[in-house]
């Protein structure tokens, strides 16, 4: 997918400059700080005229309607959200579904659906449930991939242990495959997972506990833990409540996201091999920071960033999709006029892949930003 080229505003260079400007000290020996993944995201192009006509609390509005998956009567909330691309070149974008009269905490009767879109940005139309013959289509931590073989797998892992269920078609009918295996000492519950395919043919999971997963005989696995989780060892990552992995591999390296509920922001991590010596890059995402905002310079700045995704073309991430929420999740109630959706935000990926120096000569990891 082809975007004009856009100059992103380098927001998190400018946190860090700003901080440094407090000491002069500092000021003084150090340079600029080197640009982080929150500073390729490009300006969104509206699909429809921005409206302040719709559901949201004030930092939301008014927005585009026709960007990624929701529901403009506000009946349902759309929560994770994975793009995949057919053959007939139309998009898919794979989530899940909950009644929103249940208020946020209605996620845990969610349903797996997958929305159809002729362009990138939106809109997805809701298909419905995509096995609603199997547990009523019942599904949470909703991710999607193409498998080697051409066929389209959906795998869920909150409310089901890592259930996978494949087509032939991005479109169904989809078929329960059978529940992911693993071996080794795994913690935490089978939550979160992100799933990829590796360059050298094998599958790969990164789960909530943040431990690298192999398998070499499907997607099914088993997946043999490769050690314990992999956040301890990373200088200058701050511990607090990891969650929502997302791993892909471009530009010769292996990059995983990692969101921080608590702390309400994620950051972003490379490797050369995708298992060992991973180094932070900086802060990912951020909803403090102006980052969110559509070619005419209208800002949104939605409360709750989750569950992100990438869509890759040409070997480079070209959109991400995050999860997103306008109040803090226990004052979404129901039968108000919050709710949350999916939104799809262009990306320069192939410049995130030029700048980032050479895997084996990587930099010194620079310290997140205090918000």
């Amino acid at each position: 997918m082809h975007f004009p080229t856009l100059v992103s505003r380098p927001l998190f260079a400018l946190a860090a400059l700003a901080a440094c400007a407090q000491s002069p000290a500092a000021s003084a020996s150090t340079g600029p700080a080197p640009k982080s993944f929150i500073d390729y995201f490009l300006p969104i192009p509206a699909r429809a005229p921005l409206t302040a006509d719709t559901w949201g609390a004030p930092g939301v509005l008014p927005r585009d309607t026709s960007n990624g998956l929701e529901d403009i009567a506000n009946r349902f909330c759309y929560w994770d959200g994975q793009i995949l691309r057919g053959d007939d070149g139309k998009y898919r974008l794979f989530a899940s579904r909950w009644d929103e009269a249940r208020g946020h905490n209605g996620w845990k009767d969610s349903i797996a659906v997958s929305g159809v879109s002729d362009h990138l940005l939106g809109p997805y139309v809701d298909r419905g449930p995509m096995w609603p013959d199997n547990q009523g289509g019942k599904g949470h931590n909703v991710t999607a991939l193409r498998l080697p073989d051409g066929r389209y797998a959906v795998v869920v892992s909150e409310t089901r242990p890592g259930d996978v269920f494949v087509s032939a078609s991005p479109d169904g009918p989809w078929t329960h495959l059978g529940s992911i295996v693993t071996h080794g000492d795994v913690r935490k519950r089978a939550s979160n997972y992100s799933v990829m395919v590796r360059p050298d043919g094998d599958f790969m999971i990164v789960p909530r506990s943040g431990q690298i997963l192999i398998s070499k005989t499907g997607i099914l696995g088993p997946y043999v833990a490769q050690g314990p989780s992999i956040y301890p060892t990373i200088a200058g990552l701050e511990q607090r409540d990891l969650e929502d992995p997302c791993v892909w591999f471009s530009g010769g390296r292996y990059h995983l996201i990692v969101n921080s509920w608590s702390q309400r922001r994620a950051f972003h991590l490379t490797s050369r091999d995708g298992i060992t010596g991973w180094t932070l890059r900086g802060v990912a995402y951020d909803p403090r920071v102006d980052f969110v905002r559509y070619t005419d310079g209208t800002i949104n700045r939605w409360e709750k960033l989750e569950r992100p995704g990438v869509v890759l073309e040409n070997g480079h991430v070209v959109a991400v999709t995050l999860a997103v929420l306008d109040v803090p999740k226990d004052q979404e109630k129901g039968g108000d006029r919050h709710g949350n959706k999916v939104i799809v935000i262009p990306f320069d990926g192939a410049a995130l892949d030029r700048d980032l120096a050479p895997a084996d000569e990587l930099p010194s990891a620079p310290r997140p930003a205090s918000p």
